[in-house]
């Protein structure tokens, strides 16, 4: 194992940076070895950037993108007639979209783009359409599905005052329902600009070829104002918070949060170590204690959402019929308390480490992978960050991930639902 853990940290992922004069940041990643091509280009913008009385609008976005820009009616025919796929995603972050296709037909992807930042073509039928799927969405996956509506509730406990409290979809459905031309177009135009933009192209390309392209297709379109954040700190909790919920749903759920260190903060690669090492498939602690062996679970997974902003370490568990939930939560408690009190052992250590090596490596064989970490990580601060991963993984101590616990698992740092079923 060791062997293959060296030999995987040594896998540098080798790319080119420039930046055109509007302010676009562009990254290219060549690899000859596919005759395929992906363009990837993330906006600095989420669901955080939002005017908390008109949410949902980064995600409306990621659909509005797809319905047709200033010169093209219809994004998705010229791409598959290039022999090209597409998708996209929305955090509260940020927002991504990304396309594959044959390397021969990259200026398609360019012209596309590039025509999509440029500007939307904007309509009241346009938007109506969006806003009705979106809408449907809202009610299929959030009001109309068994705990559907846990996550709006958790976010609103956990988080007073920084716009983490809504969820992508949006804190209302009223607020997608009465979204109007004229803020839309104020919202494109604020945040899907050049210099609000990072853009990577990987696969069978070379760098001048993408820089003549770049400049091209993106160079004309006018830099925008480059976006400065502003947001509302979430204070220290300093109380525990609880919140029980009834609704028609087949089984009682305890969901408990707390709050952790940010995405970029020294103290992530521990902290996510640490959620493996709960929660991290069936041989992880609570498994085996809670599902296996006391059989107080059905399921039950500890996770966190690697959020720019300080975000949330999820524990999250469906009750085994008839059991009380006070008690499941006890049982949660002392497992807890287990792992706070008394360091893991370095075997226990190397083997969420060996994972997590691993799971990196695996992804980074594909090049829509490459291309989107690459992205990430220069949104983050630096692409040249996705090299140096595994080794901060690698220098995490037993004693840092005990630290991580005593410092996350504190009473007062809690949040608790009680999901509890009616029939």
């Amino acid at each position: 194992m060791t062997e293959l853990r060296l030999t995987l940290f040594f896998i540098m992922i080798q790319f080119d940076r420039f930046t055109l004069s509007n302010g676009l940041r562009v990254l290219v990643h060549p690899d000859h070895s596919t005759p395929m091509a992906v363009v990837n280009i993330l906006y600095n913008v989420g669901a955080r950037d939002e005017d908390p009385e008109h949410t949902g609008f980064a995600h409306l976005f990621e659909h509005l993108m797809f319905g047709g820009s200033l010169h093209i009616p219809d994004y998705d025919e010229p791409l598959q007639m290039a022999g090209g796929e597409n998708n996209a995603y929305t955090t509260n972050d940020l927002t991504n979209y990304y396309l594959q296709l044959p390397a021969d037909n990259l200026e398609t992807a360019f012209w596309l783009e590039s025509d999509r930042m440029l500007s939307l073509a904007f309509s009241e039928k346009s938007l109506a359409t969006q806003r009705k799927v979106v809408c449907e969405e809202f009610k299929e996956h959030y009001l109309n599905k068994p705990y559907g509506d846990a996550w709006h509730k958790m976010r609103e406990l956990a988080y007073q005052v920084h716009p983490y409290r809504w969820m992508t979809i949006g804190k209302e459905l009223s607020h997608i329902e009465k979204a109007t031309l004229q803020q839309v177009k104020s919202f494109f135009f604020k945040h899907y600009t050049p210099c609000n933009a990072i853009l990577v192209v990987a696969g069978a390309v070379d760098t001048a070829q993408v820089k003549r392209l770049a400049e091209k297709w993106f160079g004309d379109i006018p830099s925008g104002v480059l976006y400065q954040r502003s947001l509302l700190q979430e204070p220290e909790q300093r109380a525990a918070r609880h919140l029980t919920v009834t609704a028609p749903v087949p089984l009682d759920m305890l969901c408990k949060t707390w709050h952790m260190g940010a995405r970029q903060d020294a103290s992530y690669h521990a902290t996510d170590l640490l959620t493996d090492i709960l929660g991290g498939g069936a041989s992880s602690r609570l498994y085996q204690a809670l599902v296996k062996e006391q059989q107080l679970f059905s399921a039950i997974d500890c996770y966190h959402f690697a959020s720019s902003d300080p975000g949330l370490l999820t524990i999250e568990g469906k009750l085994v019929k008839g059991v009380s939930i006070d008690k499941a939560e006890q049982a949660l408690t002392e497992q807890l308390q287990r792992i706070v009190d008394k360091p893991v052992s370095e075997t226990e250590l190397q083997k969420v480490k060996n994972k997590t090596e691993s799971m990196i490596a695996f992804e980074d064989m594909s090049v829509m992978s490459r291309a989107s970490s690459l992205a990430y990580y220069e949104w983050m601060g630096d692409a040249a960050d996705m090299n140096r991963e595994l080794g901060k993984y690698e220098a995490v101590t037993v004693g840092s991930l005990r630290e991580q616990a005593q410092r996350i698992f504190r009473q007062e740092n809690a949040n608790t639902l009680y999901y509890l079923a009616s029939n």
